[in-house]
């Protein structure tokens, strides 16, 4: 047996080699299969602990700092710990706790080993950690004269710490009653804003252009009226503008109003100025809070509700724009809904919105589908307002079943480490499509012919019928929504598709429907598959 040992300065190296050589000519030399499959079976730290006596150097795990033997408990690994199943806890992890309050941990892949040692002082943050890795390999050299077989054990040791802190994350989504957020009446617009200290009379809030000219002047009344200074940052509120420029804006005015590090400030407006605010507040000494008021159906049911803000990004090397490219996942401090903003938007802006809405139907709700499909068409009107046409209570348990949903979705997984998603379903091929130069299309719409397209995906792999297609071709149709764009051809199809490979790590994970409101994530889609989607798309009369 050939044993070596090799020093690194950032972790120890124990090389074992054994060689059973086939030879009669040196018997002293041959180890036999059995013995060598005796050696290999041991734990890596028996192996360890057998070589570092065999060579005469003192074990960590059992010696002193002078060599001797210490009655000390061992700062890294011991033998003991890892075979007391008597004294420790475990569960299907992998882990490990002995009595002293160590952590083992084992690597299902690699078999690496972590001991980890709480520190005195942060026990619940702070762990001291040892790693124990081992590398094994096998070599068949034939001479003439025999077969050498090499068999090599490289065990690794590190050793540092390791920080865990849950982020604590509680956000309410508040429905106020309808069209009342604006009356002076009503504190909950400037409760949102926190608690201050007497005389501390201003605040910062931050609108879209259409804000500003709808609703500016009875904002800035409603916080006269309760003696505080309102300052106003006004933005665009239009996707071309929801650029890194406007988040620049943003938090020049923050700077020059010095914005305390816990004051929270307002964002009121569409879902882009959402997506700014959101930015801006996560940037903004590396983070402040922001109350978010949306006043849009879109951005009610979708940009208010989750944890992600973005804006669009144009690559210089590519000269390319990438949607929503940059962003963050930043918790507003709170979330205030009331829907009666939706009676200002225009016709194709409450359309849209509905594009967010049907694609949670498709893939979460018969009911929010059925609702959609009956009076979807009345609720477009009416822009969400009492209507003889729509029974009372109808519009709000739309927008209260989309909220729900979303949350059930987003809220175990608001960091997005699942990527298989159902509320990706519309959002392949529509981010492509808006990024068109000079495209007349909006969000929801791109979602909704997206979603319309993955239907016949569905149908094609006889995950629902045609019946199924046509009814959710009708309940579109009747909601005003796009259901096809020239654009949406076969080179932007796949490479749609490509680009999902990119943001969802290696797989498509496109979501598809196998009946209305169920749906499951596929990642094998062919361009074929979409050029076949493409003619069939071809027959409805969109």
């Amino acid at each position: 047996m050939t044993i070596k040992t090799i020093q690194k300065s950032s972790s120890e190296v124990l090389l074992a080699s054994m060689r059973d050589e086939a030879s009669n000519d040196k018997p002293t030399a041959t180890l036999s299969a059995s013995i060598l499959e005796a050696w290999t079976s041991l734990p890596p730290e028996v192996r360890s602990a057998l070589v570092t006596s065999e060579l005469g150097i003192p074990n960590p795990a059992t010696a002193g700092s002078n060599g001797t033997p210490s009655t000390t408990k061992p700062e890294s690994f011991s033998i003991s710990s890892y075979t007391s199943g008597s004294s420790s806890s475990s569960d299907d992890a992998g882990e490990n706790t002995d009595n002293s309050g160590e952590t083992v941990e084992i690597c299902p892949k690699t078999g690496t080993k972590v001991v980890l040692k709480p520190l005195e002082r942060a026990p619940k943050n702070v762990f001291e950690f040892s790693k124990t890795h081992t590398e094994e390999s096998t070599h068949v050299e034939k001479t003439s004269a025999a077969v050498v077989t090499t068999k090599t054990s490289i065990m690794t040791r590190t050793r540092g710490w390791r920080n865990v802190f849950t982020l604590p994350i509680a956000y309410d989504v508040n429905m106020i009653p309808r069209g009342t957020l604006l009356d002076p009446v009503n504190p909950s617009l400037l409760e949102a804003t926190g608690n201050h200290p007497e005389g501390y009379n201003r605040r910062f809030a931050v609108f879209d252009d259409a804000i500003e000219r709808l609703y500016g002047e009875k904002i800035r009344a409603y916080f006269a009226v309760k003696g505080i200074e309102l300052t106003v940052c006004v933005l665009n509120g239009g996707e071309a503008d929801k650029r890194s420029a406007a988040v620049d804006k943003l938090l020049d005015e923050l700077c020059a109003y010095k914005l305390r590090r816990r004051e929270p400030f307002l964002a009121i407006g569409g879902g882009c100025l959402l997506d700014i605010a959101g930015m801006g507040a996560c940037m903004y000494r590396r983070g402040v809070p922001f109350v978010r008021v949306p006043t849009t159906l879109l951005a009610i049911v979708d940009a208010s509700v989750g944890v992600k803000n973005g804006v669009d990004y144009c690559c210089a090397i590519t000269d390319e724009t990438y949607k929503n490219r940059v962003g963050s996942f930043y918790a507003p401090s709170a979330c205030l809904l009331d829907p009666s903003f939706i009676a200002t938007q225009d016709a194709r802006n409450v359309c849209n919105g509905f594009g967010e809405i049907m694609k949670l139907a498709l893939v979460r709700s018969t009911d929010l589908f059925e609702l959609l499909e009956t009076h979807g068409a009345g609720l477009v009107k009416s822009r969400f307002m009492e209507n003889s046409n729509v029974p009372d209570g109808v519009g709000d348990r739309v927008i209260d079943l989309s909220i729900q949903i979303m949350l059930e979705e987003l809220g175990p997984n608001l960091w997005e480490k699942t990527l298989e998603r159902c509320v990706d379903y519309g959002h392949t091929f529509s981010k492509l499509l808006e990024m068109v130069p000079g495209a007349d299309i909006m969000h929801g719409e791109a979602v909704n012919v997206d979603g319309f397209f993955c239907c016949i995906l569905s149908y094609l792999r006889g995950f629902i019928t045609m019946d199924t297609v046509n009814r959710v071709f009708a309940a579109m149709k009747s909601l005003n929504l796009p259901t096809n764009s020239l654009d949406l051809q076969s080179e932007l199809a796949w490479q749609s598709c490509k680009d999902a490979v990119e943001h969802r790590h290696g797989e498509q994970r496109i979501p598809l429907i196998t009946d209305i409101g169920e749906s499951i994530c596929v990642s094998d889609i062919t361009p074929e598959e979409l050029d076949r989607a493409l003619e069939v798309m071809k027959q409805f009369p969109h």
